[in-house]
């Protein structure tokens, strides 16, 4: 009889790199719902600090909660958003997700 082997978890900045990556093009997910999916929920605050440091992942697809993108990135993060089909309301620093 086989012996069943026990997977470590993945490091938390591979976690959050898939569960981003995972994210389909014209979607977004919170921070939180991105920690959960990574296997650390309530982690939200660390999802944001990894999402700093990670390469080529589609970082613009990941919003806070309350559908409000970060000023420090939402003119950025509202022009990929859009070319993705995204509906946006908002001007400046100030964005929302619509529906």
């Amino acid at each position: 009889m086989p012996t069943k082997r026990k997977t470590q978890p993945l490091p938390f900045p591979e976690a959050v790199r898939r569960a981003v990556r995972a994210i389909p093009r014209g979607e977004v997910r919170s921070y939180s719902q991105v920690a959960l999916y990574a296997g650390r929920p309530g982690a939200a605050r660390g999802v944001g600090r990894e999402l700093k440091t990670l390469e080529k992942v589609p970082w613009w697809r990941v919003i806070r909660a309350d559908g409000t993108l970060a000023p420090a990135v939402a003119v950025e993060q509202a022009r990929r958003l859009e070319a993705e089909g995204v509906r946006l309301e908002g001007q400046g620093t100030h964005w929302r997700v619509r529906g």
